[in-house]
């Protein structure tokens, strides 16, 4: 992805389990994988000439944290 200083920043901030993507119940969830997913994401991005940072944890501290972050 071209990083664009004057594109809009997007953060996807993914919550618990979702680590186990592709592990866990590929038969409810899918098979494709997190970081998958984080590619979807970044070449969709890209596509919108937007940035992107895609993060996951299962601390939920931490995503909130994340989030305060980017607000600023």
């Amino acid at each position: 992805m071209e990083n664009n200083s004057q594109a809009k920043k997007v953060l996807v901030v993914n919550g618990p389990n979702l680590g186990m993507l592709g592990v866990r119940q590929p038969d409810v969830y899918g098979i494709e994988d997190f970081e998958t997913l984080r590619a979807y994401c970044q070449q969709w991005a890209c596509e919108l000439g937007l940035n992107v940072e895609v993060l996951q944890s299962d601390d939920e501290s931490q995503m909130i944290q994340w989030m305060h972050e980017a607000a600023k």
